[in-house]
Formats: structure tokens, sequence, C-alpha cells
């Protein structure tokens, strides 16, 4: 499956306050609080390239830090979510790469994310898209920071 990111419409953000997780991914569950994701707070949609059906979002900057997280200059932080239906499912890599490649072509050059310590799936993943733990953040959870360079 190939995706591609586009800006973010309302259905788009309407649709993934309604996404329910299952077991302990449930912590990724819109919170009524979170109100819509609005493109202008850094978030977009990642269709799938085939039919345009949204498969997941990202968001850059702020929205993606996660409390107590300062910001970091040279680095921009990335935060993605993707439908219940197809997490599990394989197409993590398809998925990843499709926002890593949206953000290098828009001339970003450093990248932060944080998993959630427990996440064993999602810290498997950004290790094989090239991530490096660089520290650890505790907020509510505990977190794994990890940088890359998209060269």
């Amino acid at each position: 499956m190939d995706f591609v990111v586009t800006p973010l419409t309302t259905s788009h953000a309407t649709d993934i306050t309604t996404w329910r997780y299952s077991g302990r991914w449930s912590v990724y569950d819109s919170r009524p609080e979170d109100g819509l994701y609005e493109p202008e707070e850094g978030y977009s949609a990642v269709v799938d390239a085939r039919d345009g059906s949204l498969a997941g979002f990202l968001c850059v900057g702020e929205e993606a830090r996660v409390p107590g997280l300062a910001e970091e200059p040279d680095a921009v932080d990335l935060g993605v979510g993707m439908h219940p239906a197809m997490v599990g499912r394989g197409h993590g890599p398809a998925f990843a790469g499709a926002v890593l490649d949206h953000l290098r072509s828009s001339g970003v050059d450093r990248v932060r994310i944080v998993v959630q310590s427990w996440n064993e799936r999602s810290l498997r993943l950004a290790g094989r898209l090239g991530f490096t733990e660089t520290g650890r953040h505790q907020a509510d959870v505990e977190y794994v920071v990890l940088h890359t360079t998209l060269r």
C-alpha cells in the first residue's frame, strides 16, 4: 500500500476524533477536550494513494510535543496516528516512509519523536527507519526520545 500526505480537511478531522484503539493503545484515543485536529496547528492527513481514503495523520511542532518536553531548535517534533483498522497489519513502514518523505521534501532536516516506552512495536519501527534513542522523558508516562536526520 502506498500513502501520500495531503492537507487535512474538516471531514478528516471529524473522522479522526471517532477513532478508538484496543487494549493499551486506547491511550491514543481522541479525547473530547482535544477538539478537532486543525491544519493551522500543524496537522496533515495521510491517505491511501490509490483511492484517497484516510489512513492517518501527522502533526509537527508544538502539537506533536508531549507535556514538559522543551522545544529543540534544530529538530522538528513529529507525531503520527494511523487509523485503528490499519494498525498491526504491516502498513507502518510505508506509512512512516510517506510521512518522512513529506518532511524531507518540505525542507526538514532533523526530526524528533517520542514513543511511550511500552510501545515496542513503534520503537522497533522507529529503529528500522533510522531513529536512534537520545534520551527518556517522564510525564504522565515514560517516553523514549528518538532522533533522525533526513538526507
